[in-house]
């Protein structure tokens, strides 16, 4: 039969219409964009620095001070001293200063700055202070004369031991399967065989033992890291599949079943630097190492921030009391939460992955667990 050349035509645009009409209808939806992200809010924006109506116009450090407790001295905040010290020229760091050296209030277009001065001659715009000169005078100062942000000795258990472990953590180090001489309490001086040991250049661990378990106070059913309390030093001896360690030190007993974790001596950078989390934050105290139950200034607290949450060392965190929770008889008795109470301050010295240590600085109430850290 011959082909009819005007329906070819007429049967491509057909199909070629039809396969418009199928792909229109097989043509999948495109998956809805992703959620985008919440952005961290902004910390809010501190008052500006308020000078105490007694503050010194001059103080002279003596040994013992800490930038801090001079900052209390001048500043309703002490913690915003980086604010009020004046750069100086001839100081490579303004921000270490030693025993003797001159602290000065002035004020700099009508903003305070501490001036500090080293041998010279003392000069300053403060009203009704004369000028002083002391005798000029070349002097090398080593950091660790230097004056320390924070009482050091309240926190230089804290800054190598103890640490805070994941579960994770825990199961994976090496552990005591046996002792030598079979000891059932093993001190000093005893030797005792180990399993998990993977590195032969490992030579120096130290023994713990799970102690408290940090629980997220928003999801007590969320495990967020463990207190590994420090039992004792060990020295390897003889690496194998069981190794053989030697106990230097002990400060409780060591049992069959504790942990080694690797040996960490160094201690890291103590010059913090006080200012606030640049993001909002809000967490609570969630333990306290030793397990007093009252908290007052100079205790190390455990606080549900880490650095997952932005957390550094220096970072510092206002301390609410939690409101209690009172009946309202005028109204059946409905309970009714009161507001929660101002009551400290704290700085970071040491982060985890979801867990820090802080030290409270000042204390104007009375504080528990479970009260709340947030923004200054």
């Amino acid at each position: 039969m011959e082909k009819n050349p005007l329906r070819i035509p007429r049967l491509l645009t057909a199909l070629a219409a039809a396969a418009i009409v199928v792909g229109c209808a097989g043509t999948p939806q495109q998956p809805p964009a992703p959620e985008a992200q919440p952005e961290p809010v902004a910390a809010p924006v501190p008052a500006p620095l308020v000078v105490k109506p007694e503050a010194p116009q001059r103080y002279v450090v003596v040994k013992g001070d800490t930038l801090w407790d001079i900052s209390s001295r001048f500043l309703t905040d002490p913690w915003r001293w980086p604010e009020l010290w004046d750069s100086n020229p001839q100081i490579a760091n303004p921000h270490l200063i030693y025993p003797g050296d001159v602290l000065i209030l002035a004020y700099r277009d009508g903003r305070p700055i501490i001036q500090i001065h080293r041998g010279g001659v003392i000069s300053t715009t403060a009203p009704g202070i004369p000028e002083q000169r002391l005798s000029p005078k070349v002097r090398v100062e080593g950091l660790d004369r230097a004056i320390p942000t924070i009482p050091i000795d309240a926190i230089r258990p804290f800054l190598s031991r103890p640490r805070v472990v994941t579960e994770k953590e825990l199961e994976a180090a090496p552990y005591i399967i046996s002792t030598a001489d079979k000891h059932l309490i093993a001190g000093p001086g005893h030797r005792v065989y180990v399993r998990g040991l993977a590195d032969a250049d490992m030579t120096e661990y130290v023994v713990v033992r799970p102690g408290d378990i940090y629980r997220n106070p928003d999801n007590p059913r969320e495990i967020i890291g463990y207190e590994a309390i420090h039992l004792g030093d060990v020295q390897l001896k003889e690496f194998s599949g069981v190794s053989t360690l030697q106990i230097t030190s002990s400060t409780r007993e060591i049992l069959n079943g504790d942990r080694l974790l690797p040996a960490n001596d160094s201690l890291p950078d103590t010059s913090f630097m006080p200012r606030a989390p640049k993001d909002k934050v809000m967490g609570k105290i969630i333990a306290v190492p030793g397990g007093v139950s009252l908290i007052g200034q100079y205790q190390v607290v455990a606080i549900s921030l880490g650095q997952r949450e932005g957390m550094e060392p220096g970072h510092v965190l206002a301390i609410y009391q939690s409101g209690e929770m009172v009946r309202d008889r005028l109204r059946d008795n409905e309970l009714v939460k009161m507001p929660d109470e101002h009551a400290g301050t704290l700085m970071i010295f040491r982060t985890f992955e979801r867990v820090s240590y802080g030290l409270v600085m000042k204390a104007t109430r009375t504080m528990h667990v479970m009260d709340m850290v947030t923004n200054p």
